[in-house]
């Protein structure tokens, strides 16, 4: 943990890098400080990952905005947090308004162009059952 996934209507592989919005999440992700200064997310932790949807229906089909400008092309992508608990609730929110920065930023151009909806959401544990195998982690260990 923590965890990044983003769905996405598939159409914006052809306008959009995801890849590159992924890296800009994780590293934003990175940045992130609790109230002492403490970074929130360890290195070895953080994964973004975004995931297509080739088959997708958004909101009225298209009517309205083909009735307004005669585009009738929606996208939709929804980018879902999830972290372990034990985390403040001004620090989650400061974490939500690095993502959506980072986010607004990112589809900026593509909102100039088209319609499009983007959700962000955090949840937080609790767990049910948490198990984690990785040899990633002993990378940013401190000797």
């Amino acid at each position: 943990m923590p965890h990044l996934v983003i769905l996405y209507t598939g159409q914006l592989d052809a306008e959009v890098n995801m890849t590159d919005l992924c890296r800009q999440l994780a590293d934003a992700m990175l940045t992130v400080q609790d109230e002492v200064g403490k970074p929130v997310f360890p290195k070895g932790g953080v994964r973004v990952l975004a995931y297509p949807a080739p088959h997708f229906a958004v909101s009225d089909g298209g009517a309205a905005g083909l009735a307004a400008t005669g585009s009738s092309d929606y996208a939709f992508v929804y980018l879902n947090l999830r972290m372990g608990r034990g985390r403040s609730e001004a620090t989650q929110q400061q974490a939500g308004k690095a993502l959506v920065e980072v986010t607004h930023q990112f589809f900026a151009p593509v909102m100039a162009k088209r319609y499009l909806g983007v959700t962000l959401q955090i949840d937080v544990g609790p767990e049910v059952f948490d198990a984690k195998h990785s040899n990633i982690h002993p990378l940013f260990q401190k000797n």
